[in-house]
């Protein structure tokens, strides 16, 4: 009797062992901030918090299970925000952030097994960071964007992704950065489609030397800054990105003709192609392998798309001469564009038609080295 007690005692620890290990096997793992390797202007605050600034800034990880959670918060608890999410390369949807919300946002996986996620900000740098503390998950682990050449893309509103997607709320309703999505835009698209990896410069309304309604700060001003804001004290350091090709594309709020409202003074076309062309030089202090691409706005048309793509043709002879050494200036001309997005711009659909028509320009850009 004493030696089947024994027995059995033995058989019930050791389920119970086999029981207690499969409990930690399911216990959720937790991946801090520290933790992430994220892709695009961002940076780890004093708190640990991963702040993401710039728009489709991006990070990784996989995971084992149906779920995870992640812990978003704002600096402003008034404020709200959008992220967006991929899981295992296909595109989920946007999430909300609100300031006031300090509980994690479940996300479902739509299945069981290992799974590959990677979130994105869907709004701009002025529309303020979004910070990460924390995701939890099982068998978590952060993931690095695979090696791959690297476009930057300048620009104003278009480049962001604003006003594009009106799923959430229709235009005219709600704020600004309500109907952005930076995943959709033209460049994290064309650049997903010819495998090259992406980070965003832009900042909605923003110029060469002058804004929509105002005579400034111009990208010029603020694009050294880490934050895009002309205020800002921190600066980017240009150090962590190297990329192959460096896109521009401004002058269409250079040329807009204001809010009706600002005393607005007519283009100046000498002004655009010299303060542009500093820009470059400035481009190239940063970036000295980068080839330079320069491209007109779909949503400029008869006059005004003429004189923008002779000046930019412009451009690109002063710079190619000052810089007879380096690879020539790569020019792309947007056909017009009747936009269907919210106040004149183009929306998700007309940014796929815009990747498509930029797809094998940058193809060729790539395969040139």
């Amino acid at each position: 009797m004493k030696f089947k007690f024994l027995f059995l005692l033995l058989i019930s620890s050791s389920f119970a062992g086999k029981l207690y290990a499969s409990n930690l096997q399911q216990t959720p793992d937790t991946l801090l901030a520290t933790m992430l390797k994220p892709f695009g202007r961002s940076v780890l605050n004093k708190e640990k918090k991963l702040e993401l600034i710039s728009s489709a800034v991006h990070f990784g990880f996989k995971f084992n299970g149906e779920s995870f959670k992640i812990l978003a918060t704002l600096n402003n608890k008034n404020e709200h925000n959008y992220l967006q999410y991929e899981i295992d390369g296909k595109y989920q949807t946007r999430i909300r952030v609100d300031g006031n919300n300090q509980k994690p946002i479940l996300i479902e996986a739509n299945g069981k097994g290992e799974h590959t996620v990677w979130i994105y900000k869907a709004t701009e740098a002025h529309t303020g960071p979004i910070l990460i503390q924390s995701i939890v998950a099982n068998k978590i682990a952060a993931i690095e964007v695979p090696k791959a050449p690297l476009i930057e893309f300048i620009g104003n509103s278009i480049t962001c992704g604003a006003a594009s997607d009106a799923s959430d709320f229709p235009c005219g309703t709600g704020s600004y950065h309500d109907q952005h999505n930076a995943y959709m835009a033209y460049g994290p698209r064309v650049a997903r489609q010819i495998k090259a990896n992406y980070i965003l410069s832009s900042v909605s309304g923003i110029g060469i030397y002058r804004t929509w309604n105002m005579d400034g700060p111009s990208m010029p001003q603020v694009y050294e800054r880490e934050d895009f804001q002309n205020n800002t004290v921190d600066k980017w350091d240009f150090k962590q990105y190297d990329p192959e090709i460096v896109s521009i594309a401004l002058g269409t709020n250079d040329m807009s003709n204001g809010d009706g409202k600002t005393e607005r003074k007519p283009f100046e076309p000498d002004v655009f192609i010299n303060e542009y062309v500093k820009f470059i030089k400035l481009i190239k202090s940063k970036y000295p392998k980068a080839k330079i691409a320069l491209l007109s706005s779909p949503m400029i048309h008869g006059a005004q798309k003429n004189l923008l793509e002779k000046s930019l043709l412009t451009i690109k002879a002063k710079v190619d001469s000052m810089y007879a050494n380096d690879k020539k200036v790569s020019v792309f001309f947007f056909p017009e564009m009747q936009p269907h997005g919210c106040s004149g711009h183009p929306d998700v659909a007309d940014h796929l038609i815009l990747a498509k028509q930029l797809y094998p320009f940058f193809s060729k850009m790539i395969k040139n080295k």
